[in-house]
């Protein structure tokens, strides 16, 4: 990828150092939504707090201006945090004066009582995150665990679907009170809107909802806390990153090329934030017949392990195509309760325990953004 125009601007912004943080600004994650295209456009978000060096924008413009084949005139940098709004700079900078600061980000926080956090991502929607989630959730219920699920996709948030709830949830004592459903704790903002009220969230809205579901919410004691992103890399994998201590990411995907690529840029994500990528599931595998026992890989096949060997971690195990498991998730019923001896339960059980295996005596990873 270094030889690559983007690969060349991402070097240039490893480059440049953040005293503050005695880190440079791309490890220190305070780069995001980099966009480079053929032309020499190039566009990116610079989350800047308060304490950091004002000269750290013009430093960034500069390095990627001298990067050979970036048109310094389609230079764009949005100079933004989840405290404040953006500002956004065109071109070379105007003057030598002192660039406008924004608030700082939110500080990480220590929540022990929220046990080992779980990001589950996804490069693309439609590829069976959210169930993989729920499933999930549910194995580790079944297998002795306290267990709660954040529902983080604010833009299709499916999580009380899944599960078969919809009541609102009770305030007690200025906390919200998390759902429970198959021994589940459940919070997501499909719980607190209209079902067909339009989500159209910038990222500071986007930021605070991840924030009070984090901090006022009684979850109670935990073992296990399962976030399900929303899809892509943005505004909530980024919050999730800077609000708490994540101890890993898991990256569902299915074999077919197209959604193993998206994958790979989600698993990038969170590789440059310092959250460690735990593994990969590969849902709707091959589907087999149960009456002749054929198996037909529908969405092709290889390519999940392809990701796993590529970004170095292992494949956490397959989730088969099985008749009825979308109708069951539209119902409320996860497999792992409606059909617990079928392959795709006998699939997700076993990625749990992978799991529980991969994160036992794990400390959460420390968050690369500090305020």
């Amino acid at each position: 990828m270094t030889d690559s125009l983007e690969g060349r601007v991402t070097a240039a912004l490893a480059g440049i150092q953040n005293p503050r943080l005695e880190n440079d600004i791309l490890s220190a994650g305070m780069i995001r939504d980099l966009s480079v295209s053929e032309e020499g456009k190039v566009t990116f978000t610079l989350l800047l707090a308060p304490e950091d060096p004002a000269t750290l924008v013009r430093a960034a413009r500069s390095a990627v201006a001298a990067v050979e084949g970036v048109r310094r005139e389609e230079i764009k940098i949005n100079v933004t945090n989840p405290a404040g709004p953006a500002r956004t700079t065109h071109g070379p900078p105007a003057g030598a004066g002192r660039e406008p600061q924004v608030p700082a980000a939110p500080q990480p926080m220590d929540q022990p009582n929220l046990g080992k956090i779980l990001a589950i991502s996804s490069g693309k929607g439609g590829v069976g995150k959210s169930t993989v989630a729920a499933n999930l959730a549910v194995a580790l219920v079944q297998a002795g665990f306290r267990v709660g699920v954040m529902d983080a996709d604010v833009y299709g948030p499916n999580i009380p679907r899944m599960f078969g709830v919809n009541d609102r949830p009770a305030v007690v004592a200025g906390k919200i009170q998390p759902l429970e459903a198959y021994g589940v704790k459940l919070m997501s903002l499909g719980l607190l809107i209209e079902r067909d009220a339009p989500a159209i969230w910038r990222g500071p809205i986007i930021m605070k909802i991840m924030n009070q579901f984090l901090r006022d919410v009684d979850w109670g004691q935990l073992d296990y806390f399962i976030v399900d992103l929303p899809p892509g890399t943005g505004d909530a994998q980024l919050s999730l990153v800077q609000g708490t201590r994540v101890a890993g990411a898991v990256i569902v995907t299915t074999p077919q090329e197209v959604a193993v690529g998206d994958a790979l840029r989600g698993a990038k994500m969170f590789e440059r934030v310092g959250v460690p990528v735990l593994g990969v599931v590969e849902n709707m595998s091959g589907f087999t017949d149960p009456e002749t026992g054929r198996r037909f890989d529908l969405f092709s096949s290889g390519g999940c392990q392809r990701l796993a060997d590529e970004i170095d971690v292992p494949l956490l195990g397959t989730v088969p195509l099985q008749p009825q498991l979308a109708a069951l998730a539209d119902a409320g019923e996860p497999i792992m309760i409606a059909q617990p001896d079928s392959p795709a339960a006998r699939g997700l059980r076993e990625i749990a325990e992978t799991l529980q295996q991969k994160t036992a005596g794990r400390s959460a990873a420390l968050p690369i953004l500090r305020g």
